[in-house]
Parts: structure tokens; C-alpha cells; sequence
């Protein structure tokens, strides 16, 4: 087929599928148009359906995903000001008197007349419970966990010590600065006092604990002095005294203190009279 028939068949064929004039079309051609019509529908199909290219300028916003929340979250105190989410809510006083459940007016209210700040102590019941407190609560309670979480984090060392009953004083002596030394620094002490060979056991509990009582430090005890290894030793183990503990000591010193200066008191009363009778004597006789 020459160039020109060519150019003329392809001619025709466009204007047929623009909508052109209707002309005859050979079967044969028909065929080759209606081929050519299903591989570009085919084309079309394949980029639409296999296409990662977004053509809907219209995004749907994605949903914020939910933070996890913290269990630790709630483990701190501060005042949440006069922004209270709830519209009921379950308060407690300052002195620690549940007030019941209350709207959030009213213990807006409540706030400005005494001074107070409001703080979340459960939001998980309902509803959720808060409690009033003044600034001074507020300090004392952050200080309070900040030792809690200070005393959690420091892990506690156990320092091991062991000696015989045999040993000498200037050694047991020695031992037991050391035994002070760690409990100051806030360590805990495992002492084992051992039995000495081919002798026949005693008391060695009742021997380690008049010993640990001559150390020059308050201490307690995680375990007081027992019997171990078929009564061939002693263990114990110290750790540093408590806040109540050593107030404890503090109340028994002043106990003590207070007879003696009574004692002495008394005895200055019953000499004074004496001398003060003396001189009304002397004066009269004179």
C-alpha cells in the first residue's frame, strides 16, 4: 500500500472516532480502530487502579492517635488552677473532711474565700476526687515524694563483716569503726560472729548483740541477732535508724535529763533554807 492510501485511511479513521462525518470503514479497519479503542481503555484502567498518585485534592484528616498515658503521670502534686474539666466533682477539705460531691462553682468559690488551691488526687473514679490544699500542703507533700522517689532509686548495698569471739579488743574495736562508717554512708552491715574451734559454743547472740551495743552510732536492725549453723555462729544485720527512731531518742534523753535537774533542784531548795535561818539567827543574836 502506497504512503498516500495510507494517509488517508488514517485520515478517515480519526475523524470516525472524533465524531466526524460518518464515512465507510472496512472491516479490516474496524478491527485495527477498535483494537487500538480497548488498549488505550486498558492503558487508562492499569494507571487508575495501579497509580500511587492521589487525584482527590480533598484529604480526609488522619485521627490523632491517642498518647499512652503515664501511670506515673498522677505522681506528682500541683494545683490545676480554676480550669476543673468537671462539672461535679467529689472535693476534700484541707483538714482532710470529705465534702462530698460539689459543682465546680461552687468550689470555684470556696477556692477565693479560703485562700486555697484545688488538687486532682484520682481522676480514674466518678466522680473524680480533688482535694484543697493550701501552697504550704502543697510544698510539704512534693517534698514528701521527692524523698519517696529518692529513696526507690538509691539501691541499698549490703556490707558483709565477720569475726570470731576470740578476737581482740583493739581488732573488734577497728571492725566496729567500720561498721559505723557504712551505716553513716547508709548501707546495711551483715555481721557474723563465728564460734571459736574445739570450744563449746555459748551465747552467741546475746555476745553479738552486747557488742553491736558498743558501737558509738544509733543503729537498727533488719534482723536482730539468731543462732545459725548449729549455734557454731551469730548473724545480724544493721541498717541506719529511722526518723522515728531517733526521735524516740531524742524523747528518752530528754526523759532522763529531766530527773537529774529535778534531783539537783530539790537539793539546792533543802540547803538553802539552812543558810537563809543562819543569818536570821546571827542578825538576831547580834
Amino acid at each position: 500500500m502506497s504512503a498516500g492510501c495510507v494517509r488517508w485511511v488514517l485520515s478517515h479513521a480519526v475523524r470516525t472516532v472524533c465524531g466526524g462525518s460518518p464515512v465507510y470503514t472496512p472491516p479490516a479497519l474496524r478491527f485495527t480502530i477498535c483494537s487500538k479503542r480497548c488498549n488505550i481503555i486498558a492503558a487508562s484502567w492499569r494507571r487508575s487502579a495501579f497509580s500511587t498518585e492521589v487525584h482527590n485534592t480533598e484529604q480526609t484528616p488522619a485521627t490523632p492517635k491517642k498518647k499512652k498515658q503515664d501511670p506515673r503521670a498522677n505522681a506528682s502534686i500541683s494545683s490545676i488552677g480554676r480550669k476543673i474539666p468537671e462539672r461535679q466533682i467529689q472535693v476534700i477539705s484541707a483538714a482532710g473532711e470529705n465534702l462530698g460531691v460539689m459543682h465546680r462553682a461552687d468550689v470555684i468559690r470556696m477556692m477565693d474565700e479560703e485562700g486555697l488551691k484545688l488538687v486532682l488526687l484520682s481522676e480514674h473514679k466518678d466522680p473524680p476526687i480533688y482535694q484543697l490544699m493550701s501552697g504550704k500542703q502543697i510544698h510539704e507533700e512534693q517534698l514528701k515524694m521527692r524523698e519517696k522517689k529518692k529513696a526507690k532509686a538509691v539501691p541499698v548495698q549490703v556490707k558483709e563483716l565477720s569475726f570470731s569471739v576470740g578476737i581482740a579488743s583493739h581488732d573488734l574495736t577497728t571492725k566496729l569503726k567500720q561498721v559505723e562508717s557504712w551505716v553513716e554512708k547508709k548501707h546495711h552491715v551483715k555481721i557474723t560472729l563465728r564460734a571459736v574451734r574445739r570450744e563449746s559454743a555459748f551465747n552467741l547472740d546475746a555476745a553479738l548483740e552486747q557488742i553491736v551495743e558498743q558501737m558509738e552510732v544509733m543503729v537498727g536492725f533488719v534482723s536482730r541477732p539468731k543462732v545459725i549453723r548449729d549455734g557454731q555462729a551469730a548473724v545480724c544485720i544493721l541498717r541506719p535508724p529511722s526518723a522515728k527512731e531517733l526521735s524516740q531518742k531524742g524523747k528518752n534523753k530528754a526523759a532522763e535529763a529531766q530527773p537529774a535537774n529535778s534531783t539537783s533542784e530539790a537539793a539546792q531548795s533543802e540547803t538553802s533554807p539552812v543558810g537563809s535561818t543562819d543569818t536570821t539567827q546571827g542578825s538576831t543574836q547580834h
